[in-house]
């Protein structure tokens, strides 16, 4: 059996058992117990799984931080399908505040060729993307620089509580909890954007259909807080009732 073959059945087992031990999957796999542990390596180099003392067990994605070369592989199309309808509500002289995902990354992509456009962000990939572009200006943030490649920390939040104010936010999340809350799993962006959502006027929420139900262990904001939700999903539910209550206008993609 070749070594992506084995790395499959390995994740398969994973799925039906919700743990796997180097020892069982030995036998398995009629391999060592040397390669089962290099697969499982290489498996969680991937951030497919996680490895524990003797064998492994499911990433728990509620609490986990993906890396951001995981999650820009993640619903690509979707992603940009949104941005390219964000895009359409940026007018030219408008000032926006742009969080650090991978969803708003597109829309700055998006709005290369617009002009008179001034950006807020503490994204480092927006900041690269749209610097020394001819009619686009770009703030960015002071703090600290993370793993997600964006400026964190206090010293980003008051930078942006203190000082700038915007049009229009931009931005979105780890997802939609099952009691229609709006959840982050990092802390630090999560201070981020809550900082810029008090000091925007309006709200636009980037939200594929992936992460409607998703678990995440910090709070962001509620949809009192935001005026439209621009999704690939066909909202229904306790959520649909939740945005009628606050009449935020779903922009589907």
């Amino acid at each position: 059996m070749l070594a992506l073959e084995r790395q499959k059945r390995i994740l398969e087992i994973l799925s039906i058992e919700g743990a796997v031990m180097v020892s069982k999957l030995s036998q398995e796999l009629a391999v060592t117990e040397e390669t089962v542990r290099r697969d499982l390596e290489k498996l969680e180099a991937k951030e497919m799984l996680r490895r524990t003392h003797g064998g492994a067990l499911p990433i728990d994605e509620g609490n986990y931080e993906f890396s951001l070369e995981k999650r820009k592989a993640l619903n690509v199309e979707a992603k940009q399908a949104m941005a390219r309808k964000a895009a359409q509500f940026v007018a030219m002289g408008d000032t926006i505040f742009l969080d650090a995902s991978t969803t708003t990354f597109y829309l700055a992509k998006e709005i290369k060729n617009m002009k008179n456009v001034t950006i807020i962000t503490n994204s480092i990939r927006v900041i690269n993307e749209l610097s020394g572009i001819d009619g686009i200006k770009v703030i960015a943030v002071g703090g600290i620089v993370s793993n997600n490649q964006s400026l964190v920390g206090s010293m980003a939040v008051n930078y942006i509580t203190e000082n700038y104010f915007a049009d229009k936010m931009f931005f979105s999340s780890r997802g939609i909890g099952d009691n229609s809350i709006i959840l982050e799993s990092n802390e630090q962006e999560c201070f981020i954007k809550q900082s810029m959502l008090k000091n925007s006027r309006i709200r636009y929420y980037l939200c594929d259909k992936s992460k409607i139900g998703k678990v995440g262990c910090m709070r962001l904001a509620s949809f009192e807080q935001i005026n439209h939700l621009i999704t690939d999903a066909e909202i229904q539910g306790s959520l649909k009732d939740t945005l009628e209550e606050y009449n935020v206008k779903v922009i589907n993609v």
